[in-house]
């Protein structure tokens, strides 16, 4: 590095420091005594190696904790994403001044982001060969009742990328929806909606209909978190932002793709992908195995049941009504 480009970044750093009221020569003194940052300091290997914990000697165990826990890396990058669509990007400056949250996205902005999340999900469903092929039946089907009564319904980071995608009233139970379709997203109107949420119906017992201890355990530790959540993005979930575009970036047609995609990546594939493999480890007859948390899989995973769809108005009535009915049929024709 030459002279002039030396003193021009020194100069930077002494302006970046003094607008913080700090020394610069006391943040020389420490570098100087720092020590390089190796690769599993910085990716805290040790740490992220010591969280499979399996709760029995089933060596096929570790292939389901992990796969779970990579999931769930997955679903935080995309909430990043949302987060940052949310509320416009960081305006943060070349030299690391942060500037806040920008009043309005720039061009291209959402799109991307869009693409990013379609990016996870794609990977995540294209993935998931490692839990339908990855693991031996007998195992899973033994090891698995050591799990009760967690269940991967409890991931409560799913939930908030619903949540995030669309107004609350999506997300009503099908049967109700019609009713919430001009409730208000207030507190009283988050509340009377979240009594409805699609999801509850897919964690009842089989026999009784009544709540499982899953959904139990699960509302207790989520609910006033999640109506929060919900309050916090009632205005700014993603078709919200979507909306707020101007007219000619909505009519892009590229975005509008992007949308759709994300709409079946979240709602169709990666549902069906992991009733494909329930189906596999679990679906022995008719009625199949009840699930670790007794859910009722057969009837929640499957998109047809629901019809959950972020943005039915980029939609046909033909694609609406035969949501997700496709995949459902081959399965079950080809299981």
């Amino acid at each position: 590095m030459n002279n002039e480009l030396l003193q021009e970044q020194l100069e930077k750093l002494r302006s970046k420091y003094e607008n913080m009221g700090q020394d610069m020569n006391a943040y020389l003194d420490g570098l100087l005594l720092s020590n390089y940052l190796p690769y599993w300091d910085y990716a805290r290997l040790d740490t992220l190696m010591s969280l499979q914990q399996p709760r029995t000697d089933f060596p096929d165990e570790l292939v389901f904790i992990i796969y779970h826990q990579i999931t769930e890396l997955y679903f935080r990058l995309t909430l990043h994403e949302y987060e940052q669509i949310a509320n416009n990007g960081r305006n943060v400056l070349p030299n690391g001044e942060d500037k806040g949250w920008k009043s309005k996205m720039e061009p291209g902005y959402f799109k991307e982001r869009v693409r990013r999340i379609n990016a996870y999900f794609h990977a995540l469903t294209t993935s998931y060969g490692v839990m339908e092929h990855g693991m031996e039946k007998e195992q899973f089907l033994r090891f698995r009742m050591a799990l009760l009564p967690a269940s991967g319904f409890q991931s409560a980071q799913y939930r908030k990328i619903e949540i995030c995608s669309t107004p609350l009233n999506n997300l009503v139970h099908v049967d109700h929806r019609e009713k919430f379709a001009d409730t208000e997203s207030d507190d009283e109107g988050i509340r009377e909606m979240f009594q409805f949420i699609y999801w509850k119906t897919g964690a009842t017992e089989l026999e009784t209909g009544k709540k499982t201890l899953t959904l139990k355990q699960f509302e207790q530790k989520y609910t006033e978190e999640l109506i929060k959540l919900a309050k916090t993005y009632a205005n700014k979930n993603l078709w919200s932002k979507y909306c707020s575009l101007p007219e000619e970036e909505q009519k892009d047609q590229a975005l509008i793709d992007e949308m759709k995609t994300l709409d079946l990546n979240v709602n169709v594939n990666w549902p069906l992908q992991h009733y494909k493999t329930a189906a596999r480890y679990l679906l022995k007859d008719s009625d199949g195995v009840p699930a670790t948390g007794g859910t009722n899989w057969q009837k929640y995973l499957p998109p047809r049941f629901m019809k959950r769809i972020f943005f039915p108005d980029l939609w046909t009535t033909e694609e609406k009504e035969s949501w997700g009915k496709g995949w459902v049929d081959d399965l079950v024709k080809n299981k």
